[in-house]
């Protein structure tokens, strides 16, 4: 058997439409099908992959992850570093941007209104 890729990542939320909205305006995924499951949530997609499926939970609001989680991030390869910056700053979304020169890489490290952490990363030389 061989992993050839990172399929999506589930987030499980009390505010589905909040993050739904987060996911499209800043990262610029597109909200697309779900099967029809029995219980509330939204397919994110980048291109024709659904890359985030959100389940909503009903309960208190939670910021951040369950005690139990040890996901720390999950990561986006991407284009249009310049871009994605203005969006961020127009929006006033909390940012830390680094370079990896080892792997030729500029990280933009973003969170989610429930607090996950995501980076997102481009070429250096882009």
């Amino acid at each position: 058997m061989q992993i050839n890729k990172l399929d999506h990542v589930n987030i499980r939320t009390t505010r589905l439409d909040h993050l739904v909205a987060w996911y499209t305006e800043v990262l610029g995924l597109k909200s697309g099908t779900r099967p029809p499951f029995p219980f509330p949530g939204a397919w994110l997609y980048a291109g024709d992959t659904a890359v985030v499926h959100l389940v909503g939970m009903d309960g208190a609001e939670s910021v951040g992850s369950e005690v139990e989680l040890k996901l720390e991030h999950f990561a986006f390869t991407a284009s249009g570093a310049r871009e994605f910056e203005q969006r961020l700053t127009d929006r006033g979304e909390e940012f830390q941007k680094s370079e990896v020169a080892t792997t030729g890489t500029v990280a933009y490290n973003v969170w989610d209104p429930d607090g996950n952490h995501i980076h997102v990363d481009f070429p250096v030389d882009e």
